[in-house]
């Protein structure tokens, strides 16, 4: 009998590592178990233990499969090998149940019937295992109503006491499986939030990677998940998406984003009342993280201004989710599901004169520009018609009216003159380096010399040529 305060202790592991009772009920049994089996158990038992934790009273058994009967030759084999533990027995024993099936691969042209040669050729285990598997007729003397698939019990004496050497077991086996489950718990709890935005502090900074500390576990915040140009600091508090949940050899790794498209939603969802209650819905995202983002906002009820209920009164609502985002900027604009009018809005803060559609099936469209829209439309560095074009899911021609080429290809007589210009000042330049450079030093002070006496005289002969127009008018 254990302790009558083994209760208490459950509870408590329970609460403290959040995982269930029957988890912990568990772990103690098989605790037990691989204690009893160290001291007092034969090698041929498969001892399990069934403990009643309010009271603290255990009861072991030996548990086996009844399987048919076998001849005599086929179970004397069989129980020397399992007492000898040769490397032919297909069972692990001390603290694990489970029979190894694959160690010995079968023929298909091999047959079951002859035990002389199943013994000859090492089949032996794959057919009766005595630690695991009793004959029907074995079984028949224990309990006469008992048939082939059942499984029988038989109870064994509790030790008064263990061992010093089976209570070290026992304890390794419940810490062990205590990690596990609280690992499992932990795994299973974060599983299900993959995809759900979460906060958390940040705990260290390792090189480029970032740990945050999200609750149960520090999440890693890799280099390709941060936003461009964000300082990190320890303590400081974050807003991350959770990417993926694993595994690791160390327990559950979780995986944060702060560049997802869907981390604009979901704080979105924070600030906007509407979308929590589906009033109002964000339809499509298009991030650029760090830099700029577009949303499609839609009501799915009359007289509500989508567009300003996502910016709230005096841009509360647009601004928490901008600080959020270290400063990146946010264009909302209103779903439609009119293609033509969706380009056209999805552009803004350009003003669109015209949308064409050119291929409905392979989503491609034309927009018609003013010259002082070109700017606007395309953006810096194109990234306006590029997140228009994520947005919309179409792909978008920019053409200045009156044109017909697109804006890309489009060059106006005025700069290409310019260009050309530039070109030859650009050549006349380098002529006159090369020359320079070629000189000999001394030849590079006549040369100087020359050119400053050549100034002189023409200065000379504009103020000759100034002062007889001078004498010529009086």
């Amino acid at each position: 009998m254990l302790s009558p305060d083994l209760y208490k202790v459950i509870k408590q592991i329970c609460e403290e590592k959040q995982i269930s009772e029957e988890s912990v009920v568990s772990t103690i049994e098989l605790a037990l178990a691989a204690a009893y089996r160290k001291d007092f158990a034969d090698k041929l038992q498969n001892i399990k233990v069934k403990l009643e934790p309010q009271t603290g009273r255990f009861k072991v058994f030996d548990v086996k499969e009844v399987v048919g009967d076998i001849s005599m030759e086929l179970k004397e084999e069989a129980l020397k090998q399992a007492r000898q533990k040769k490397k032919a027995a297909l069972f692990i024993e001390d603290g694990h149940d489970d029979l190894v099936q694959d160690k010995i691969e079968v023929a298909e042209d091999i047959d079951l019937s002859d035990d002389k040669k199943l013994i000859e050729e090492g089949h032996v285990f794959l057919k009766f295992n005595p630690r695991i598997q009793i004959t029907i007729s074995d079984a028949c003397v224990k309990k006469k109503t008992v048939k082939i698939g059942d499984q029988i019990e038989e109870e064994l004496e509790v030790p008064h006491d263990f061992g010093r050497m089976a209570a070290q077991t026992a304890k390794q086996v419940i810490i062990q499986r205590i990690r596990e489950a609280e690992r499992e718990t932990v795994f299973s709890a974060y599983k299900n939030q993959e995809g759900e935005m979460v906060s958390g502090t940040i705990q260290r900074i390792e090189g480029s990677v970032v740990m945050v500390d999200i609750g149960k576990v520090n999440a890693i915040l890799p280099y390709r998940e941060q936003i461009s140009g964000e300082k990190y600091r320890i303590g400081q508090r974050l807003k991350v998406m959770i990417l993926t949940v694993d595994m690791g050899t160390k327990g559950p790794e979780v995986i944060v984003s702060r560049t997802h498209k869907e981390l604009v939603r979901a704080l979105f969802k924070l600030e906007v009342p509407e979308m929590e209650t589906g009033t109002i819905e964000i339809k499509e995202i298009a991030r650029e993280a760090g830099s700029r983002s577009k949303i499609a906002v839609a009501a799915h009820e009359e007289n509500i201004d989508p567009i300003g209920s996502c910016v709230g009164q005096r841009g509360a609502r647009v601004i928490a989710v901008i600080d959020e985002l270290s400063g990146e900027k946010i264009d909302i604009i209103e779903w439609n599901k009119d293609s033509e009018k969706f380009i056209a809005a999805a552009l803004s803060p350009a003003k669109v004169d015209k949308v064409e559609i050119l291929n409905e099936k392979a989503k491609t469209a034309k927009v018609i520009v003013k010259e002082d829209q070109q700017s606007l439309a395309i953006g810096k560095g194109g990234q306006n018609v590029r997140l228009a074009a994520k947005l919309t899911g179409w792909k978008i021609d920019i053409v200045q009216a009156g044109k017909t080429e697109s804006v890309d290809s489009v060059e106006s007589k005025d700069s290409a003159d310019e260009r050309l210009d530039d070109k030859k000042l650009k050549a006349k330049s380098e002529e006159r380096k090369t020359k320079v450079k070629n000189l000999k030093p001394k030849e590079m002070v006549e040369q100087e010399k020359s050119e400053e006496k050549k100034e002189e005289e023409a200065e000379l002969a504009e103020l000759g040529e100034a002062e007889e127009k001078k004498e010529d008018g009086n």
